[in-house]
């Protein structure tokens, strides 16, 4: 269905789990289990997979049969991720795949191969410290090597109507050091392996998004190709110094600018400044 088909599209999975009581919010199976009703999600992604992968297997057999090589390696793939599948394990934990195999299961598009973040949503009183709900959520996320971050919906709606210094001062109150839609960003990029690099000119600053290891050209290149393309150096000013100097200006004079070349791997907050030929 159509949900299914969105979820393909994206790099990772953040299941919303609910971790609280509440008798005036009733749940669908009488009671709050957030590892049953993960589970139950996982097992309609899994099921989905099973169906995608069968009717591209019909094709392949027709593929083998006339001798194409690429189509019978996939298909030794797909019948090896059916049975995992079968037996109710998702695509992600497959074992005994050879690394040609790796390498192409990204292009199944299965939705059991990305990588998942599970959000425990908590009451006010647990946001701080989590309960026994988002404790079996952590357990299961560790078993799998999934991650998970724990907030409160309640507590993300009442900061959004308040201005940036009333919301600091609720969160302090609450034994909170940022909201949780913060914790989830940073943990949605820790699970994906990226960054975040800045360029500041005299009218905006802009904040883009890299892969961990990516080089400076690499980055260059988020902003536009040409860039990469035509990369000379890169003037770097780490995000700390930069606030320390209060800019670009003051980090020069404290001698806190370095230039770095096409061998430089970005580091996260790192403040551009790109010379390239057009």
């Amino acid at each position: 269905n159509q949900f299914l088909a969105n979820i393909r599209e994206v790099d990772a999975i953040a299941h919303v789990l609910r971790c609280f009581d509440d008798d005036d919010i009733t749940h669908i199976e009488g009671d709050v289990d957030p590892v049953r009703d993960a589970e139950t999600v996982e097992t309609e992604l899994m099921i989905s997979d099973i169906e995608s992968l069968e009717k591209r297997m019909v094709t392949l057999t027709k593929k083998v049969r006339g001798g194409d090589k690429q189509a019978a390696s996939d298909l030794a793939l797909m019948e090896k991720l059916v049975a995992h599948l079968s037996q109710g394990h998702p695509a992600r934990s497959a074992p005994n795949l050879t690394d040609n195999e790796r390498i192409r299961l990204p292009y199944l598009q299965l939705l059991t191969t990305k990588p998942i973040l599970y959000i425990c949503n908590v009451s006010e009183i647990d946001a701080a410290n989590g309960n026994a709900f988002s404790e079996a959520v952590a357990k299961m996320a560790t078993e799998q090597g999934a991650a998970h971050v724990v907030v409160s919906a309640a507590i993300e709606s009442e900061i959004a109507t308040l201005d940036p210094e009333d919301a600091r001062e609720f969160l302090r109150e609450l034994g909170l050091e940022n909201a949780g839609l913060e914790r989830m960003i940073t943990a949605g990029y820790n699970l994906l392996d990226l960054l975040t690099f800045f360029t500041v000119g005299p009218k905006e600053a802009r904040a883009w998004t890299v892969h961990t290891g990516a080089t400076a050209p690499e980055a260059a290149g988020v902003i536009h190709t040409d860039f990469k393309r035509g990369f000379i150096r890169a003037e770097t000013i780490a995000f700390e110094d930069y606030m320390a100097c209060s800019g670009e200006a003051g980090a020069k004079e404290a001698g806190k600018l370095r230039i770095e070349g096409a061998d430089y791997k970005v580091k996260d907050g790192d403040v551009f400044h790109f010379r390239f030929n057009v």
